[in-house]
């Protein structure tokens, strides 16, 4: 008998409008747990949308968004957060006045709260939460550094670091790798492949080198839905793909 991996995430129907203009329609999406999904498609396609839509920035028109057996469309953002949902957007958002370490101390869960802050104390389990977090972020050497020191990758990683702390189920990535060096893209590979260990990641990229190094499975949007889907082989000799790809 095959055990089959549960569904993390079911996207059904999902409809969003703006001022009559369809930005996603009728999409469905669904994404296993353990699983790293890469979306790709051109500008316009509704990849950020979709990523809104998951987490509570933007309220649908229409359908839903099942995380777990939990809808999502029903929740507001910090109440996503608290079911296990982590996003990151496209510019870093790190505390640039605070150290590596700071800004992975603020990040811990317990101090989300404003009873949690007022009794949040930093423990030797949380010490060690943010130092195995820096590890996994190659920011060790760099814990008593300010945010501010940090090169632009460095901080895409803190950012990454910050979402990892709270232990999400669910990591929404949105272009993790604009503006890395060829190295820190590397890393950020290793990184990625590192992090599904327990936890579905979805990542929308432009740069197709890098969706090589990570994709299992790729969704490409096209329009507001999905295009095609599969392994990067199959995606990328799919005639629809390249047409909409050549036709930009």
């Amino acid at each position: 008998m095959t055990t089959h991996t549960p569904l993390l995430l079911a996207v059904e129907d999902l409809t969003v409008s703006f001022d009559g203009f369809k930005a996603i329609e009728g999409l469905n999406f669904y994404v296993d747990t353990g699983e790293l999904r890469v979306v790709i498609g051109p500008n316009g396609a509704g990849k950020t949308t979709l990523l809104d839509l998951i987490c509570g920035k933007t309220k649908p028109t229409e359908g839903s968004i099942k995380f777990r057996d939990t809808e999502l469309t029903r929740l507001r953002e910090h109440q996503i957060v608290w079911k296990g949902v982590g996003r990151k957007f496209q510019t870093p958002s790190v505390y640039e006045g605070l150290t590596v370490y700071e800004n992975l101390e603020v990040s811990y869960p317990e101090g989300k709260t404003v009873f949690g802050a007022l009794l949040f104390k930093n423990t030797p389990k949380v010490d060690r939460k943010i130092r195995e977090t820096a590890e996994a972020i190659f920011l060790t050497d760099m814990l008593e550094r300010p945010a501010s020191e940090l090169s632009h990758g460095q901080k895409q990683w803190l950012e990454i670091g910050m979402l990892l702390i709270q232990d999400p189920e669910l990591l929404l990535l949105d272009e993790p790798v604009a503006g890395m060096s060829v190295r820190e893209r590397e890393l950020t590979a290793d990184l990625l492949n590192r992090i599904t260990e327990g936890r579905s990641v979805i990542v929308i990229e432009h740069d197709m080198n890098f969706v090589k190094q990570i994709a299992r499975k790729v969704t490409v949007m096209h329009q507001g839905k999905v295009l095609a889907e599969g392994d990067m082989e199959t995606v990328q000799s799919d005639p629809r793909v390249i047409e909409v790809y050549l036709g930009h």
